[in-house]
């Protein structure tokens, strides 16, 4: 089994040299946890390898992955429009907002403030629109809202309920949107332009998930063994096809970033940075980062705390990606 050594020393010095607060990194194979390992203490407690963080938006293919099975339920399909569980939806607009354009980051919805004070529905049917859906991609956290209303008109519950659901098919049983369940503040988010007790508070479907790192790798070890008991195989290669193809890529996801959407994943089939080109995954605003790499047969799960990301002080989480996959064989 590799050691991963060189991955675990990259979280260590950004831990003790700056600018980590602490973190967690968890590194899992398609049979499971391979290496896992705690940094930091923050208010003298030591941070725990089974603390929770808050994931921002790694939540995202979180919550795919409810929608997703309830496709593969017979309940939805891409192709049915958010028009379906809320009726209100799009009357000044000219095209059909589907769920694949939710997933995708294609629904041309304006975006509001991650912490926005008029709440989610109010903002998803705020009127107009940035582009006619399918034609651009533009990144979108409120589009969540679009995807959790229809989980909920699907499965007659909360999306909050189907998404423990699907974590308990893994054991990945952390999830959560209760920021209590955290002993991380998150350093720097006031100075980064956040009210995180507002933000929290809305138990945003696109970014207000909290968990721990073996939630992440469960999710990630089913991934690579090809979906089950998470998904269906096929539903696992469906999630995984690229939606974006040819698509302008507007901020912050530019075409030089390498990128597709896949349903709800980040495809980095051709990031510039990486050694691998079938890496795919999501970040966290916090400086979360959850990436599953098939041809190496390893997933990665990186949890911490420092607002608006580390990439703000010039580290590269490229550097812990190229290592795990590098020791990863």
């Amino acid at each position: 089994m590799p050691t991963f050594a060189n991955a675990f020393d990259w979280v260590r010095r950004n831990v003790d040299d700056g600018p980590l607060p602490s973190a967690v990194l968890g590194i899992a194979t398609a049979d499971g946890v391979a290496a896992i390992d705690a940094f930091g203490v923050e208010g003298g407690r030591p941070t725990a390898v089974d603390d929770h963080y808050p994931l921002f938006s790694v939540t995202k293919p979180i919550v795919g992955l409810a929608a997703l099975r309830l496709i593969e339920e017979g309940r939805l399909t891409p192709e049915t429009a958010l028009s379906t569980a809320v009726p209100e939806f799009g009357a000044d607009r000219d095209d059909v907002v589907r769920l694949r354009h939710l997933v995708s980051h294609t629904s041309g919805i304006v975006e509001p403030p991650l912490d926005t004070p008029d709440g989610l529905r109010p903002s998803l049917l705020a009127p107009g629109r940035d582009f006619a859906a399918g034609t651009v991609s533009r990144y979108s956290t409120i589009a969540f809202e679009g995807i959790a209303a229809l989980i909920e008109h699907a499965s007659g519950g909360s999306w909050e309920q189907a998404v423990a659901a699907v974590g308990q098919r893994v054991g990945a049983t952390g999830l959560t949107a209760d920021v209590s369940a955290s002993a991380h503040e998150v350093v720097d988010a006031a100075e980064q332009g956040l009210d995180y007790a507002q933000f929290a508070a809305l138990r945003h479907p696109g970014a207000g998930l909290l968990g721990r790192a073996e939630d992440l790798l469960a999710i990630g070890s089913a991934m690579l063994a090809g979906g089950g008991p998470l998904i269906s195989h096929v539903g696992s290669e469906a999630m995984l096809r690229p939606l974006t193809a040819g698509l302008p890529k507007l901020e912050p996801y530019p075409e030089a970033r390498g990128q597709d959407w896949g349903f709800t994943w980040n495809l980095r089939h051709s990031a510039p940075g990486l050694l691998a080109r079938d890496t795919y995954g999501h970040g966290g605003w916090a400086g979360a980062e959850f990436w599953i790499t098939p041809s190496r047969g390893v997933c990665f799960a990186l949890l911490t705390n420092i607002g608006g990301g580390f990439g703000r002080y010039g580290v590269d989480a490229d550097e812990l990606h190229n290592a795990v996959v590098a020791a990863a064989g």
